[in-house]
């Protein structure tokens, strides 16, 4: 994908990965900047009204009640970047910084903040110039992203600092090597730049994409230890779990047996044992509660990746916010009350032929900025990840015990005197213990703002960015678990195998040769983590198998 437009109702996670991962280009969709003048003209009209208005004509927070100066307006502005931009810790990685950024942009044109054309055109332009604000990790309690957005406001004002060309520059000297100028400030700008929650939403998007490819990667690899176990595929048949149709359970024994194909497991009557263990027996209930809880979590984020989550609201006319793309009087070419064009913005001053606004606009409180259902979301997900984790070890540690496989003490071929893959056992009890500390909830902590007035918050983003750490030690622990079960297919030998743990045997097989002797693992396992299960080819085949049962 080289383009992403954006249009405020359609990004997806994809284009998320796209832009944060591959650096695609962004545009907005046609319609878009007449679209947001004539939100402006609402603001603007505002102001000359001197209308009370949180955060535009009053104070911030506690400060709400204070009513500002029209001629410190724009000043406000600036001092509201400058005062929130308090975030601390290591700076975000690229991908982070340019997944909340696109975020916030599909955000922002969406409709509803009310912000300068220019500041949007500006964020664009820093994306496609790769001009990276450095946000610090840590900031963000989730009632909003103030204290670490505002680090991308303070480059937008020729401030802070920003990675550009691999170097970190100080923000001015960055935008102006890539070509691009600061943004001047009016009122409400300065808010606009720090509110929303886009990097609880653009960190999330990453991570339910990853979520997505790992629990498939998870079906696969537990397709592999079911070769090399000789399991019994009996409880994945549908009229067994239609008896009781757990969530996501039916799906995910579908996808195992799409990826058994082939193989001679597909008829239970040629596993080894009646009942095997409970993690074999029952990963389609383990990993359909995955699959169900990614779905809870995809139901909580589209919206915030696709709405508004500004607070005031500007809405741009009758019946409420400013016109989708494609609604009723909003042609792209001439909007209604609006001649001008993309081109004719200016990028200082005020749009000269912004419309006046329109009946019944208005700038209305809002609690849109609050994501207490996507904190939920990311904790769901997170026990979810823990209970996928535990089982991945307890399969991989199955397949070492003579007494349930029939295959030689801890997948040595030379027996009890060689270690075999015993010592592994402790790498993957490490990664279910780090994974398990990760999935701790965050949405229920206490919480603090300003007097009277914040006094609840959803740590929406801290429960996005430990998503991060866990899919990355859960990819480490299925490779575990791949590089075993590899080796228990070689000495089962099995006459044919599926096609999917088929072509991760052999995938695995070119990178990682069998075990003959004690060698360490570690760098197998980093091997497969790496080069298999973070292969994208490898990825799409096995996605492609498992997605033909649904």
């Amino acid at each position: 994908m080289t383009e992403v437009v954006v249009d405020g109702r359609t990004l997806s996670y994809g284009d998320v990965v796209a832009v944060a991962h591959h650096g695609a280009h962004v545009a907005l969709a046609d319609g878009v900047l007449p679209r947001l003048v004539r939100e402006r003209a609402v603001v603007d009209d505002v102001v000359d009204r001197q209308v009370p208005t949180y955060g535009l004509t009053t104070g911030l927070g506690a400060r709400s009640s204070y009513a500002l100066p029209r001629a410190e307006l724009d000043a406000f502005s600036v001092r509201t970047v400058r005062g929130r931009a308090n975030a601390v810790g290591d700076p975000l990685p690229v991908p982070v910084v340019r997944a909340a950024l696109v975020s916030r942009v599909n955000g922002l044109v969406g409709g509803g903040s009310g912000v300068r054309p220019e500041i949007v055109r500006l964020l664009v332009e820093m994306l496609n110039a790769r001009v990276h604000p450095v946000i610090p990790e840590v900031g963000s309690i989730g009632a909003s992203d103030l204290c670490q957005m505002a680090h991308v406001g303070l480059v937008v004002i020729g401030e802070g600092g920003a990675e550009y060309d691999g170097e970190v520059l100080d923000g001015a000297t960055a935008l102006r090597r890539a070509g691009l100028a600061p943004a001047q400030l009016g009122p409400k700008d300065g808010h606009v730049l720090c509110s929303a929650s886009p990097l609880a939403a653009g960190i999330g998007a990453l991570a339910l994409h990853e979520t997505a490819a790992l629990l498939t990667l998870a079906q696969a690899v537990t397709a592999l230890t079911y070769e090399g176990f000789r399991a019994n595929t009996s409880p994945l048949d549908a009229r067994v779990l239609a008896l009781r149709p757990a969530p996501g359970q039916s799906r995910a024994a579908a996808e195992l047996l799409s990826l058994l194909t082939g193989g001679e497991l597909t008829d239970p009557r040629n596993a080894r044992r009646v009942q095997d263990p409970v993690s074999l027996r029952c990963a389609a209930q383990m990993h359909g509660a995955g699959y169900a809880a990614l779905a809870f979590a995809d139901a909580a984020l589209m919206p915030e990746l696709n709405g508004c989550g500004d607070n005031p609201v500007v809405l741009g006319g009758a019946g409420g916010v400013v016109e989708g793309l494609s609604g009723a009087g909003d042609n792209p070419g001439t909007p209604p009350g609006a001649g001008d064009t993309p081109d004719s913005l200016t990028d200082t001053g005020g749009e000269p032929h912004a419309p006046a606004p329109r009946a019944n606009a208005e700038i209305l409180s809002s609690g849109n900025f609050h994501t207490p259902a996507l904190a939920l979301a990311y904790d769901t997900l997170a026990l979810a990840l823990t209970q996928t984790a535990a089982v991945s070890a307890e399969r991989m540690r199955r397949l070492l015990d003579p007494a349930v496989t029939g295959l030689p003490a801890n997948l040595s071929p030379y027996g009890p005197e060689r270690s075999g893959f015993a010592p592994l056992v402790k790498t993957a009890q490490a990664l279910v213990a780090e994974v398990r500390m990760l999935s701790v909830p965050v949405c229920t902590d206490p919480r603090q703002g300003a007097d009277a007035v914040e006094d609840d918050s959803t740590n929406a983003a801290l429960g996005a960015r430990r998503l991060t750490t866990m899919l990355g030690r859960l990819r480490q622990l299925l490779a575990v678990e791949a590089v075993v079960a590899s080796q228990a297919v070689d000495l089962a030998a099995p006459a044919a195998l599926g096609r999917g743990p088929g072509y991760l045997h052999r995938a695995i097989r070119k990178v990682v040769p069998t075990l003959t002797d004690d060698r360490p693992h570690g760098v197998d396992v980093e091997t497969v983590s790496r080069d298999i299960l973070g292969s994208e080819d490898v990825r799409g085949t096995l996605n492609s198998w498992a997605k033909e049962a649904t």
